[in-house]
């Protein structure tokens, strides 16, 4: 319990904190991986020499997410009605599904509990209860996309030294989370919603370019010029919302001390670097631990491992293929 606090404390802004305990098994590992140090160094470059570069799980996400949007607009273009609406509601072959921060700003807007909409999300609900609520943002939100490729160009610019990386406290988030849910109780409006750019690419998918394409432009020039993945990191409340939902997801990415060299190129690339931070050498408590709520599932850090320490795996099951 004391573990998953600190995790929910890290997704709502809070620094990692160094384990006040480690247990027998992580000592003796850690003590056996250090003994013979050049043993280490060895088995560290070998592994490092024979790791292919893979792109397996990117690969596999990438065509999920872009499948997923296409289907809204083969649905919609060719009258076939198999996903109706767009990604904040919509029908699956007569099911409703309802975007979980939608809905609550929605009603928090209205002031009720609309029965209906409550009804509604309740198969979203329980889909990211079981897949980990911020796999959305990594396999479906198409802003992600977008920003995931853009971000290649920023760090780009920063390898040149032609622009600077700007970071923000992560609890900025928070901030937003509850602004955005103020402003929809105050106004009685879904302010977020006209703002969000999840909504906006996939209503403009769906139904043709409009204005609104321009905040998401401004949006990515933002994070190619200035701050990386900004609105991702430190604004976008689904991330939030999705995040608390999957707190308890048997689906996550586990990391397992044995086999790690601590050198860190998995938070190098990991969107939300903080959850990695049991990789660091001393911050592991246990053999064998879940990267928490606030991971996105999103794969780049268990392709980028040459020893096979960060995995997919359900909990109470072995390892996924």
């Amino acid at each position: 319990m004391g573990r998953t606090l600190d995790l929910i404390r890290g997704m709502l802004g809070a620094a990692p904190k160094k384990p006040e305990k480690v247990s027998e098994k992580v000592q003796k590992i850690m003590f056996l991986k250090y003994e013979d140090k050049d043993r280490y160094i060895k088995e560290k470059l070998h592994a490092r020499a024979h790791h292919a570069t893979s792109h397996k799980w990117r690969n596999r996400r990438w065509a999920v997410l872009i499948a997923t949007n296409l289907l809204f607009v083969f649905s919609f273009w060719l009258d076939i009605q198999i996903l109706e609406g767009a990604l904040t509601a919509s029908r699956f072959v007569g099911f409703h599904l309802i975007d979980l921060n939608s809905a609550l700003h929605v009603m928090l807007a209205h002031k009720h509990i609309i029965v209906n909409l409550f009804i509604g999300t309740f198969t979203v609900f329980l889909l990211w209860v079981l897949l980990g609520g911020r796999s959305f943002c990594s396999w479906v939100c198409p802003y992600h996309l977008l920003a995931e490729w853009t971000e290649k160009l920023h760090l780009w610019l920063v390898d040149r030294k032609i622009v600077t990386d700007h970071e923000f406290h992560r609890g900025t988030r928070t901030v937003f989370w509850l602004l955005f849910a103020l402003l929809s109780v105050v106004t009685g409006y879904t302010v977020f919603e006209t703002l969000s750019p999840t909504g906006i690419l996939s209503r403009a998918l769906i139904y043709g370019p409009g204005l609104a394409l321009g905040w998401v432009f401004l949006l990515l020039l933002f994070e190619v010029f200035w701050s990386r993945r900004a609105w991702c990191r430190y604004v976008c409340p689904i991330g939030l919302t999705y995040g608390a939902v999957g707190a308890l997801s048997p689906l996550q990415i586990t990391y397992h001390v044995e086999h790690c060299f601590h050198e860190g190129d998995c938070r190098k690339v990991c969107l939300v670097p903080h959850v990695l931070d049991v990789t660091v050498k001393g911050r592991a408590a246990e053999e064998t631990l879940g990267l928490g709520p606030d991971c996105t599932r999103c794969g780049y850090c268990v392709d980028i491992c040459p020893t096979g320490a960060l995995r997919y795996e359900v909990r109470g099951l072995s390892k996924l293929l």
